[in-house]
């Protein structure tokens, strides 16, 4: 059975939206972009992707990456975003999917995920992907958060937990703080 694992940036305030460039997410207004670069936290979170064997995001963080990584030949990070299993939750997109390795899940995506994670092999992680990230949360199917913690507080943005989100128990499992400042905390469920 795979895990499903959240992997993702936040400010202190939750706002995951815009970590990476400046023009990453202007949704709703947004002009903070580019918040975590200079933190560089990324790099230090290895240990998180040592078991993963794809990734699941939703349209909008699979269009975003697909417009960046496979146009880096130079980055270590392309041949692993081009070479890994892409699974991609949207009701709007249509096979085939330009980036390869990437397989559209079709039909209800809690019941997409639930059937992947029924499956033997290694980690699922989500990167990015905040709609999908609730919605897979209200169902319980989110078995382990890597939080990437920036000591940054931005006041706007899309935050992962929303007010309107489920309630949640978890147990922090390991954490470490990178030279930066930056937290990175991994939780699991609360038993």
């Amino acid at each position: 059975m795979s895990k499903i694992i959240v992997f993702v940036n936040l400010t202190l305030d939750g706002v995951m939206q815009g970590p990476a460039r400046p023009d990453e997410d202007a949704r709703g207004g947004f002009t903070r972009g580019g918040w975590g670069a200079p933190y560089q936290a990324m790099a230090s979170a290895g240990e998180v992707m040592v078991n993963v064997g794809a990734l699941l995001l939703g349209r909008w963080t699979y269009q975003s990456f697909y417009s960046v990584w496979p146009k880096r030949p130079e980055s270590p990070y392309s041949a692993f975003m081009d070479n890994i299993q892409k699974y991609v939750v949207s009701t709007t997109m249509k096979e085939p999917l330009p980036w390869k390795n990437s397989t559209l899940l079709k039909g209800d995506a809690g019941d997409a995920v639930a059937k992947l994670k029924e499956k033997p092999g290694k980690d699922i992680v989500i990167m990015g992907s905040g709609e999908l990230i609730r919605s897979l949360m209200r169902r319980n199917l989110i078995d382990e958060y890597a939080l990437l913690i920036h000591p940054v507080v931005l006041g706007a943005g899309k935050r992962l937990f929303p007010e309107d989100g489920p309630s949640i128990s978890l147990r922090l499992v390991s954490s470490k703080t990178t030279d930066k400042g930056v937290v990175i905390a991994t939780y699991r469920q609360a038993a």
